[in-house]
């Protein structure tokens, strides 16, 4: 059977645990099975004890006689069960080759009655369970396959012949915003807000199609949103339902955000008002989830879909198109009626997904976005292999596009690479528009991206140093306006970090190109700290010394050596420590003034110890 948490489109062998069919047999004798027990009774039969949780579902399967049984929730069959009174449809549509399940929650108690359904009639080649999906089985898994098709391609034809035209179209602003334009805006509103300026947040992926911004349009997605989802497995991704908001007008975005945020709060006192009158009615003891909407529905544009990580967004946009098709089909043949909130709250609040709850510790940038310009070389590959690994997502900048491409390989935890000249503008805002269109904002800027140029200060032309300053101070303020622009619109703080080397502090001779633009970037730090605190936006400066990079290559180590009379050796070691330092020491650096959140305008020394360079 398909093990937990498993994904069918990439699983493998391993995802599918073998169980002892002999003590799952004995267990429909059985007067009552709880679901802890159910778990505990598969688990202690797995051929391998290193297997996965089998599916919520295996008994079901165990307990019909057939070596294949396959299961789908297909959009074309939730149409036809998504009804006020579906069961004579069914019968309408499949006749008697199909059993009929009432609705249970899916474990033991829905195998019995979906055992006792065949049973009763074991010529059917399949079972309908209400609000839920289809079985289907043989001998082989040809025939088991052949079924469900069969089977799933009578219901699509069913919708199709029989719909109806849909419902009206909403009216939109003659002026639409793009998703660019409200991506942040969506993200900061879903954020969980933890006090004392902290949040959970949310990584948002954006989805489009004719064909949902075709559905989407309808003058009545709010209250197919209200209606709940098509299936009860789909509250565990975006819980009760989507959140449908108005269309964005180009020309009112300045009125949005509070749009947005009144949707929002109204989802969530919905959501509260859900959990607590579900919850009351036992006394079990439960956590209530976070009530923030997993899926947001825009007319106009189409549908962003929220999770604590890409995967997690991501999913939850899959099952938003899931949820449109049958909810089409359903109002083509009939009107939508899905599971009641009320049936829904048990498979939500399952006591072992409440469990999971309680082990599941995110890391801690789980949730957050970081761009660093500079991305491809020594400190920028350290600094996103460190953040990736800590939750974060990573939008690595380059010039070289391939190495960014490969740096974002390296960091994993689905990064991207991205290719752009930073010196020029619109380049740099393509790159921040790319973090939007990915993931939906920038929570942590690493301003990272240099460049040295070498010669005495009173001999150098004026290109040489205006060209250093484009890299070595605009670029960096360029980096800041574009990520506070996003991070204000998010309205959850954030962190800019600069590079801004020991130059700044303690200038070396013939480096004056390099230093005076570094130091120029040092005070653009405390500048942004003082003038955007108050939106809990942090600055701060790693100020390293000496580290082998595509800045201070071997070539750049025997100059700068020689020009200080000492061995190269001497040079990368010459610190109080009398140890080199690395890319990964300053991505440390960077880290730590990430996490430290009462901590701004800091200027964090990376160097070994080097007191002409060290601040207070």
């Amino acid at each position: 059977v398909k093990g937990s948490g498993w994904d069918m489109a990439v699983i493998e062998p391993q995802g599918l645990p073998a169980v002892k069919m002999g003590a799952l047999l004995k267990a429909r004798a059985l007067d009552k099975l709880s679901d802890e027990d159910m778990v505990a009774l598969q688990r202690s039969n797995l051929i391998n004890p290193s297997s996965p949780n089998p599916s919520v579902e295996t008994l079901l399967h165990a307990f019909l006689p057939h070596k294949f049984v396959d299961h789908t929730h297909s959009t074309a069959i939730l149409a036809i069960v998504d009804q006020e009174d579906s069961k004579p449809l069914i019968k309408t549509v499949f006749g008697d080759r199909l059993g009929y399940v009432p609705y249970i929650k899916p474990g033991f108690d829905l195998a019995k009655v979906a055992a006792e359904v065949f049973d009763a009639d074991p010529s059917v080649e399949g079972l309908i369970l209400d609000k839920h999906g289809i079985f289907t089985f043989g001998d082989d898994a040809r025939q088991a396959y052949d079924r469900m098709i069969h089977y799933v391609n009578v219901a699509e034809e069913y919708v199709a012949r029989k719909g109806k035209p849909q419902a009206a179209k909403a009216a939109l602003p003659a002026k639409l915003a793009k998703p660019s334009d409200i991506a942040p805006t969506l993200r900061g509103a879903v954020a969980v807000a933890r006090g004392e300026g902290r949040f959970d947040r949310m990584i948002s992926d954006f989805r489009t199609s004719d064909a949902i911004v075709d559905f989407i349009n309808s003058a009545k997605i709010a209250d197919y949103a209200a209606r709940g989802v098509s299936t009860p497995d789909l509250s565990i991704r975006i819980k009760t339902g989507p959140m449908a908001v108005p269309a964005p007008d180009a020309d009112k975005l300045g009125d949005y955000k509070a749009v947005v945020r009144s949707h929002v709060e109204a989802f969530v006192k919905d959501y509260t008002a859900y959990f607590e009158t579900n919850d009351a009615l036992d006394e079990v003891n439960r956590t209530m989830l976070d009530p923030m909407p997993r899926l947001t529905l825009v007319p106009g544009l189409g549908m962003f879909g929220h999770g604590r990580t890409l995967k997690d967004a991501k999913i939850a946009s899959d099952v938003g198109e899931m949820w449109i098709e049958a909810v089409r089909g359903a109002e083509a043949i009939g009107n939508f009626h899905p599971l009641s909130k009320a049936d829904l709250f048990p498979l939500e609040y399952w006591s072992l997904e409440q469990a999971k709850l309680a082990s599941n510790k995110p890391k801690p940038l789980t949730g957050q976005v970081v761009l660093i310009t500079g991305g491809a070389g020594a400190i920028g590959v350290a600094t996103a292999k460190l953040f990736a690994a800590n939750g974060a997502h990573a939008v690595i900048v380059d010039v070289d596009a391939a190495k960014a491409a490969n740096a974002a390989k390296a960091a994993g935890n689905n990064s991207i690479g991205v290719g752009a000249d930073i010196t020029k503008p619109a380049e740099m805002r393509a790159a921040f528009d790319k973090a939007i269109a990915v993931y939906g904002g920038v929570d942590i800027l690493v301003s990272n991206a240099g460049a040295a140029w070498e010669g005495r200060i009173g001999e150098l032309d004026d290109a040489t140093l205006r060209k250093s300053f484009e890299l070595n101070f605009f670029a960096h303020q360029s980096a800041a306006q574009n990520a506070v622009r996003i991070m204000l619109e998010q309205g959850t703080g954030g962190v800019l970090l600069f590079n801004t080397s020991k130059q700044a502090i303690n200038p070396g001779p013939k480096f004056g190109a390099y230093g005076i633009p570094k130091a120029a970037t040092l005070f653009l730090s405390r500048q942004y700290a003082l003038d955007y605190g108050a939106y809990g936006i942090r600055s701060n400066a790693v100020n390293a010394d000496r580290i082998r990079s595509g800045l201070l290559t071997d070539a750049m180590i025997a100059s700068r050596s020689g020009a200080r009379g000492v061995s190269e050796k001497e040079y990368m070691s010459g610190n109080l420590l009398g140890q080199e330092v690395t890319a990964d020491d300053v991505a440390q650096a960077f880290l730590h003034q990430a996490l430290a959140e009462r901590t701004t305008a800091d200027v964090t020394t990376v160097d070994g110890g080097n007191i002409a360079a060290a601040l207070r």
